[in-house]
């Protein structure tokens, strides 16, 4: 059986120098459990309409001849089931700022086609009892997030009134004639999207305002425990700076003293649109394969801008909600690359330089709990950061994918902090933290480690003060774009993987690019 000492566990020696692996050292503080890792903190986003990500990729209907449930494609109701996700946030994005939910319901032969930001046109095959239809097939809840941009509060109470109402009403009647007598339970409804953006290129100040106004109106049954997200600033903050970023979100707390949850988005892009380059302009966001060390080095640096941020928006919440009554949601985040030739908007590859993103983000979620209450990773099929890659009849799970189903043991887990002695991964000026760890206490009462390996060339010795035995899985693969493909769709999998004792004490050796999970007894 494992034994952990009180407090901090001890530190194991350093290995020689002449070794052939580096040494890190890590400890375990069990005398500081933090708050529960929310199971919404895994929770995955599909936007409507934009390339495959809907249609094909989880949509088909009932009438294709790929296997499907009730129209949904049942190889990736099987996947995404597999990985238990907590909730889906649909139906955008942008997408949603100008989304007509009416347009979305009735007998689908008559739905109209509308033109979406005259970037493609929708002919509204999925709308409202779809989504529920399909949420429902996986076990998971609802997160709708309802127009604000080109909407009106009056549309959107309408839409929750449709959706969750239990009373005999003109809509809840309307419900019913379109299959669906009985309410829908509705656990969260997002207050607009990027309001500072698509959503409206809005101010702090006014989007505050107009946020008040829609809540005022959008409400469903008590007793169903409906959470109001509300859309906050742009993580990327301007020009490169958190300023713009902590002013807004102070703005809102200020103004906004009972918000409920607050929204975030922070995307990962390698190469971000310079200063002044036009909305919808083209740029290079760099590519998702074929790229080389200095890709692979950027990329991670501003994937762990994540950490930074979260610490610095909990201080700045704290000034006025110092019991931290509101939560925070990244509800869009994930690698943000250029589109793969010949395919749609956003359809990019996923390597395990994504699975490495995926894997030092969610372990900066699991160290900011206090604040951090919800995730949703852009996106859940075929567009930027996905699970799921489809193509005809064809699918394969992502890298990511892998990363999500690894680390479900820290689905309701507690939280421990880790600590890690200096590694450091460099390529020029690149400073990247060699070894990241999370632990938590799983709901089975065993010590969950996760341990990411950011360097592509170098083994390391991870080195705890632990006893017992540890089993797991690990992710890694041959070189840093390393990725499935529909020919070879089992190129890069977890295998089983264990620590070893040495000197009565556990340790792992870490192969480079490796993300590993380990249950310790």
């Amino acid at each position: 059986m494992m034994k952990i000492a009180s407090g901090i566990l001890a530190m194991a020696l350093v290995m020689p120098a002449l070794a052939q692996a580096q040494s890190v050292d890590v400890s375990i503080d069990t005398s500081a459990p933090g708050a529960e890792i929310n199971r919404n903190i895994y929770g995955q986003f599909v936007e409507q309409a934009l390339g495959r990500g809907v249609y094909d990729g989880i949509w088909v209907g009932e009438k294709s001849k790929i296997p499907n449930i009730r129209g949904y494609r049942k190889d990736v109701v099987d996947a995404l089931k597999a990985i238990h996700v907590p909730l889906v946030r649909w139906p955008g994005g942008c997408f949603g700022d100008v989304y007509d939910w009416r347009d979305g319901i009735g007998p689908r032969a008559k739905r109209p086609i509308t033109l979406n930001r005259v970037i493609y046109t929708e002919d509204n095959t999925v709308g409202t009892h779809e989504y529920f239809d399909f949420i429902d097939l996986l076990g998971a809840d609802a997160y709708v997030s309802v127009n604000v941009g080109s909407g009106s509060p009056m549309e959107a109470a309408h839409w929750v009134e449709y959706m969750t109402s239990d009373k005999d009403t003109s809509l809840t009647r309307l419900r019913a004639k379109n299959g669906h007598p009985k309410p829908w339970t509705l656990k969260f409804v997002g207050i607009g999207n990027e309001l500072w953006g698509c959503g409206g290129s809005m101010n702090a100040q006014y989007v505050s305002d107009v946020s008040k106004r829609y809540a005022q109106f959008i409400n469903a049954p008590a007793a169903m425990g409906m959470t109001k997200i509300f859309a906050g600033p742009n993580g990327a903050g301007t020009n490169g700076t958190n300023a713009n970023v902590l002013n807004y979100t102070e703005t809102m707390m200020k103004n906004m003293p009972n918000m409920q949850m607050l929204s975030i988005h922070m995307y990962t892009v390698p190469h971000a649109r310079s200063p002044g380059t036009p909305q919808g302009a083209p740029f290079t966001r760099g590519p998702a394969t074929g790229f080389d060390e200095q890709e692979y080095a950027l990329t991670l640096s501003k994937g762990l801008a994540m950490e930074p941020l979260l610490t610095q928006l909990s201080e700045v919440m704290d000034k006025t909600d110092p019991t931290k009554r509101t939560a925070l949601s990244i509800d869009e985040w994930g690698t943000w690359y250029d589109h793969e030739i010949g395919e749609s908007y956003d359809f990019q590859q996923n390597t395990i330089r994504d699975a490495e993103v995926a894997a030092l983000t969610l372990n900066s979620f699991q160290r900011h709990t206090d604040r951090v209450k919800m995730s949703n990773i852009a996106q859940m099929v075929n567009l930027l950061q996905s699970m799921i890659l489809t193509k005809g009849d064809k699918m394969i799970v992502t890298p990511t994918y892998h990363i999500y189903d690894m680390y479900q043991p820290f689905m309701g887990a507690t939280p421990y902090p880790a600590h890690v002695s200096a590694a450091e991964y460099r390529y020029g000026d690149y400073h990247i933290p060699q070894i990241d760890v999370s632990a938590a206490k799983g709901k089975d009462g065993k010590l969950y480690l996760a341990i990411v390996n950011t360097d592509p060339h170098k083994s390391v010795d991870v080195r705890t003060g632990l006893t017992g035995s540890a089993t797991g899985r690990i992710l890694t693969g041959p070189a840093m774009d390393t990725h499935n493909t529909f020919d070879a769709p089992n190129t890069i999998r977890p295998v089983a993987f264990s620590g070893i004792s040495e000197n009565g004490k556990l340790v792992f050796k870490m192969p480079p690019l490796a993300i590993a999970v380990v249950a310790v007894q």
